[in-house]
């Protein structure tokens, strides 16, 4: 594995980073460096039970410092 991320999908600055790690991610791949894969955290209001803003809450208080966001294997020449 050349590239592994994590992101979430919870709030537009995260959002804008999760379309640049699988941008990367694509990236690693055409450019035959190795495998990749980008691990996306996000919210299921309805199977919840919650509001999309709690679910989104939820999410960043419970499952972010559970599962910390970042790029956690990248290659020099991608990042």
């Amino acid at each position: 594995v050349t590239y592994i991320s994590r992101v979430a999908l919870n709030k537009p600055a995260n959002i804008i980073k999760a379309k640049k790690s699988i941008k990367k991610a694509f990236q690693v791949q055409l450019d035959r460096k190795g495998f990749s894969l980008v691990e996306v955290l996000s919210t299921c209001p309805t199977n919840w039970g919650l509001s999309p803003i709690e679910a989104n809450k939820w999410l960043e208080e419970n499952m972010i410092p559970y599962f910390p966001l970042g790029e956690f294997k990248t290659p020099e020449e991608v990042s």
